[in-house]
């Protein structure tokens, strides 16, 4: 393995994903600022409400997404050396998905299909390397 790990890797992946949620957080509350909505509301104009929904399918898509890529990163990594760097690349993706996203439903909901498929597909992809690399060191030879 050369000096990047998948530890490494997910941990660089797990900030970028930190950013894009917290870029969404600014911008729900820009949108508030702009439409004079207060907190605790999350209606009002068209524009805050998309901010707010993309933030909040985010973040329900988060508790997701984390745990498959560290599962993903940690088992399949270390069953597959020679595909170290998958996980972290399929959550390149999840957060690619989840930026084309944002942009989409900011401008047209309707347009948001692209995105979200994207990102669904990297996070059932790092859900299925999980499960893929837990079964594979479950059975792995133990030595003494």
């Amino acid at each position: 393995m050369s000096a990047l790990s998948p530890t490494l890797l997910a941990s660089i992946v797990t900030i970028l994903a930190i950013i894009v949620y917290m870029i969404m957080g600014g911008r729900v509350g820009s949108m508030r600022g702009k439409h004079s909505i207060s907190a605790p509301a999350v209606t009002g104009h068209p524009e805050f409400e998309r901010a707010y929904r993309v933030q909040m399918n985010t973040l329900e898509s988060m508790p997701v997404f984390l745990p498959g890529l560290w599962l993903a990163s940690t088992f399949f990594s270390g069953s597959v050396p020679s595909v170290w760097w998958l996980p972290a690349v399929l959550g390149a993706f999840w957060i690619i998905g989840r930026v084309m996203y944002m942009q989409a439903y900011m401008a047209d909901p309707s347009k948001r299909g692209t995105g979200f498929g994207i990102s669904a597909i990297a996070q059932i992809g790092l859900l299925l390397l999980a499960v893929a690399g837990i079964v594979m060191s479950w059975h792995a030879p133990t030595t003494v």
